[in-house]
């Protein structure tokens, strides 16, 4: 069983909404994110980066102060209002054929909790106590946690004759990303929401661990701070993007290495047959396709690597980045701990297979690894089992943009 509810979103007006929601700003170059912030005074950025022309850079408690003032600044002058209604919104990105709708809510700390939000990904105790904190002094949480479910028909059928409306927001972003928003108020419609929800049995996190292990963390503390805490007080929820499982785009991570640890092509190769069953290629890319098949890119030749068959305890264990770390990567290459080793880097399998052979052919990197996606019958199987996926394993879609819906804490 599944909780949400409506809540009252802060969002930017109609009119500003597209000069306001921008990408997540770690996913902007040092170059661009000062463009943005020197040429829109509009941009969600001011609001993250509210110290961005001072000679130094804030850190921790005063850091996040300024975001709140920022944030206070941007509600007076208009730019950013408060919805009057507790409401659900359903939320649509159209990027070149392909779809993504869904309803934005806020989704139950206790169902995370209590194991009925399912997660795949270890988080790091530091980060987590960063972004608790970070909440706790804001306030608001602008960028919600992508939540899958089963198809439900009956939650379909609500989003669809919805998106028959005019939608409150209509924008198009300047990487050919069309962004859609309608407002869900009416308390029956909501109702029916909400139980359809009561009838999903699991939802599972696809993107967003840090986000929602910090809700979590500060929830607790501050429910311990005050044991006669009300249940319906924002804190108990986590704003969050809830999207039928079929609509996710589950990405490869792709990885390249910078060194072959002193190994000779024919060396290397030699022995990565211990694993592997192994056939050259030729020049022309080749992306893997069968079972338990990666492909690599050494010394200007593409190779197929099928792992030999294995029976294996773990579902996680059982997946290409597993199988690549257990056997090529820590016990050939000497790359031990994927997570902080400046040897490897991970490139999205959206970056196309040309550019990868060019970062090798120009010696920037010894050789590279492509992997097949992971589908989400897997994803679950590993969530189920209370099991974690090896690092940088899935990249998934749609990416949402920060400063569309706000979530007021308090």
């Amino acid at each position: 069983m599944a909780t949400i509810r409506p809540f009252r979103a802060v969002r930017p007006t109609r009119d500003k909404v597209n000069l306001v929601a921008s990408r997540s700003y770690l996913s902007y170059s040092d170059e661009t994110l000062k463009e943005k912030l020197d040429n829109n005074p509009f941009t969600f950025l001011h609001i993250i980066n509210p110290d961005y022309k001072h000679k130094t850079k804030k850190n921790g408690t005063e850091k996040f102060n300024l975001v709140k003032q920022k944030f206070t600044d941007f509600n007076s002058e208009g730019t950013l209002l408060q919805d009057e209604k507790k409401s659900i919104y359903v939320y649509s990105q159209k990027k070149k054929n392909k779809t993504f709708t869904g309803i934005i809510a806020a989704a139950s700390v206790d169902d995370y909790l209590n194991g009925n939000i399912k997660i795949h990904e270890k988080t790091i105790t530091k980060r987590e106590k960063i972004f608790k904190d970070y909440l706790q002094i804001t306030g608001f949480n602008a960028d919600p946690v992508l939540l899958s479910y089963s198809d439900n028909e009956n939650i379909n059928l609500i989003v669809s004759n919805k998106m028959l409306e005019r939608s409150e927001y209509e924008f198009t972003t300047t990487n050919k990303v069309c962004h859609k928003l309608w407002k869900i108020d009416d308390k029956q419609i909501i109702n029916k929401i909400v139980s359809e929800f009561k009838n999903i049995e699991d939802i599972y996190i696809a993107d967003g661990h840090h986000r929602s292990a910090s809700s979590a963390l500060l929830c607790k503390n501050l429910r311990k701070e005050n044991p006669n805490y009300n249940p319906e007080d924002n804190f108990n929820f986590f704003m969050s993007f809830l999207i039928p499982e079929s609509q996710l785009n589950i990405i490869n991570f792709n990885r390249l290495v910078k060194h072959t640890n002193g190994f000779t092509e024919q060396e290397l190769i030699s022995k990565i047959e211990k694993s592997y069953s192994v056939k050259n290629k030729g020049e022309n890319i080749y992306s893997p396709i069968l079972k338990d098949e990666i492909s690599m890119y050494f010394e200007g030749k593409w190779y197929s690597l099928i792992a030999h068959s294995k029976k294996y305890n773990l579902t996680f264990e059982s997946l290409d980045p597993s199988i690549l770390s257990e056997n090529i990567l820590s016990p050939i290459l000497g790359i031990t701990d994927e997570k902080t080793d400046k040897n490897i880097t991970f490139l999205d399998g959206t970056i196309p297979l040309s550019e990868i052979k060019s970062k090798v052919d120009s010696g920037e990197y010894k050789v590279a690894f492509i992997l097949k996606p992971i589908d989400i019958d897997s994803l679950k199987k590993v969530a189920d089992n209370n099991e974690i996926m090896p690092p940088k394993s899935t990249y998934v879609e749609p990416k949402l943009r920060s400063g569309l819906t706000i979530y007021k804490l308090y």
